[in-house]
């Protein structure tokens, strides 16, 4: 019997060691130590939450670039634009606040980030959703993809630490 260890989904992370699918391991030729390897295969394909992608970022400057790109709409601490959850006559959301209270924490780090970079309605298309009214334009081209990373890791920073571990829970896993 072989098995294979898969790799990571997400090239980018180096959480979890790379190992080529090549890579074969022959289980019957080390039956002696069958019940170890098995322990360490499966705990080398254990999922791995994804949301490293917040993480050693530069808060700072991604409070500074909310400060000046983000505050406009979303409030200067994170508030929201007033009736947020209320369509205006075009179908279209004011903006959400970023704390606690709104839903961004609901959301995982991939969606936050296509959203940001590619605008509302282009994000949600991307993911089979067509024809949705968004009020949240596209940054691509404004801003780099580490001034958009350093942007969510520094709202990610407001948020409690149990705000914060459930929206890490949202990212799927590696494996």
């Amino acid at each position: 019997m072989t098995a294979s260890i898969p790799t990571p989904i997400c090239n980018e992370c180096t959480a979890r060691p790379q190992v080529a699918p090549s890579k074969n391991v022959q289980i019957n030729a080390l039956k002696p130590h069958t019940p170890a390897l098995i322990a360490a295969l499966l705990g080398l394909a254990a999922p791995v939450l994804a949301g490293h992608q917040l993480e050693n970022r530069d808060i700072a400057a991604g409070e500074a670039v909310y400060a000046e790109q983000c505050a406009a709409c979303h409030g200067a601490n994170l508030e929201d634009q007033p009736d947020w959850r209320t369509p205006d006559e075009n179908g279209v959301l004011p903006a959400p606040p970023h704390d606690e209270t709104g839903h961004t924490w609901h959301h995982d780090n991939a969606l936050l980030f296509e959203y940001t970079k590619f605008g509302g309605a282009e994000a949600l298309t991307r993911r089979g959703i067509k024809d949705f009214a968004s009020g949240m334009p596209a940054f691509d081209g404004t801003l780099s993809d580490d001034d958009i990373w350093n942007v969510l890791a520094y709202i990610r920073s407001t948020w409690p630490k149990r705000v914060q571990e459930i929206q890490q829970g949202r990212n799927p896993p590696h494996g």
